[in-house]
């Protein structure tokens, strides 16, 4: 399908108010690259001759990579000092956007930071019960105390729930790195940001047996890929939105590996049986019509480990589609 033939630009007077986050972290990575994806997907609007990011005001929260070069202090939490400086500015950032009456659109490098645009969402609205539809190959509820990696992008969901799971405890984990780790737990006083109930799920595939046992113990909402197919996009729509029907405001949050590996090659943690480019763009499109959906995200494309630049194309269709639906409801 000719993919410039798919992008389009809108022009409405009556705009809904957007704000894009420009968030190019890559710290909580093990694979490196992820710090170029924003732009990356920028490059792709100016191949498919789009205006779309003059069309929008912009932030760009101010990273923390130079760690990069640096020893690693906590095995366990790889650079956590750095990830908790990224999550005060980033919810701050999301935080203050939401109160301006503007719509945030997070594009970051690595997942790590979703815990921390949780926290600017609650920060805004503390009292809303805050739903959080996770569409990602990974479970992202390791701790200090389980991670196999230390990599930080496998944890934001456990620090938003104030999650340790020490009752599949792995590791002993030096003191410093607990005082940052209940730090991040406790971001703008609020802990925990949300409730395993308030979790859906989908196109989850890879994830370990301490991340396993939380998801059966919270009996959190898996929606696999087979789920999608056999069911529809649709179906899955209405069932995702039923299961966070108690919710005030839904978060998304778009993790380019939820794909499938054959074309997902533009990101460090690729993995097979992922959603086809369509159903992910038509399942994302679908969900962001509801009149709940308070914030999405895109994470994850890294376009050293895709010298066409795929990846990013597919990220900026699904972005621009998702946002000219914003625009008209």
């Amino acid at each position: 399908m000719d993919r410039l033939w798919r992008s389009f630009d809108l022009y409405l007077p009556s705009m809904r108010n957007i704000k894009i986050i420009e968030v190019k972290s890559e710290i909580g990575a093990g694979t490196r690259g992820a710090s170029l994806g924003v732009d990356a997907i920028k490059v792709a609007a100016l191949d498919f001759m789009s205006n779309f990011f003059v069309n929008f005001s912009s932030e760009v929260v101010e990273a923390e990579n130079n760690l990069l070069y640096e020893p690693i202090e906590s095995p366990y939490a790889k650079r956590i000092k750095g990830v908790y400086t990224m999550y005060e500015r980033v919810s701050t950032s999301v935080s203050n956007t939401l109160k301006s009456g503007l719509f945030p659109i997070v594009l970051a490098g690595d997942h790590s930071t979703g815990g921390a645009t949780i926290s600017g969402i609650k920060m805004a609205n503390p009292k809303r019960k805050l739903g959080v539809i996770w569409i990602d190959a990974h479970a992202d509820l390791h701790t200090p105390y389980t991670t196999p990696s230390g990599n930080m992008h496998g944890m934001p969901l456990a620090i938003a729930l104030n999650e340790d799971n020490k009752a599949c405890k792995v590791h002993e984990v030096d003191d410093k790195t607990v005082d940052y780790w209940e730090k991040l737990k406790n971001i703008g006083k609020i802990s925990p940001k949300i409730n395993p109930e308030d979790i859906v799920f989908i196109a989850l595939r890879d994830f370990e047996k301490e991340e396993e046992t939380l998801i059966k113990k919270h009996n959190i909402k898996v929606i696999p890929v087979a789920e999608v197919r056999r069911k529809g996009v649709e179906q899955v729509v209405r069932q995702t939105l039923l299961n966070l029907n108690h919710c005030d405001d839904i978060y998304i949050s778009f993790d380019v590996d939820s794909l499938d590996s054959g074309i997902s090659r533009g990101t460090g943690t690729p993995v097979p049986n992922g959603l086809r480019e369509k159903e992910a763009e038509d399942l994302l499109a679908s969900l962001m019509q509801n009149h709940k959906i308070c914030c999405f995200e895109i994470t994850e494309v890294n376009p050293t480990l895709d010298k066409e630049n795929l990846m990013a194309e597919i990220a900026f269709n699904i972005l621009q589609r998702c946002v000219n639906i914003l625009l008209v409801n």
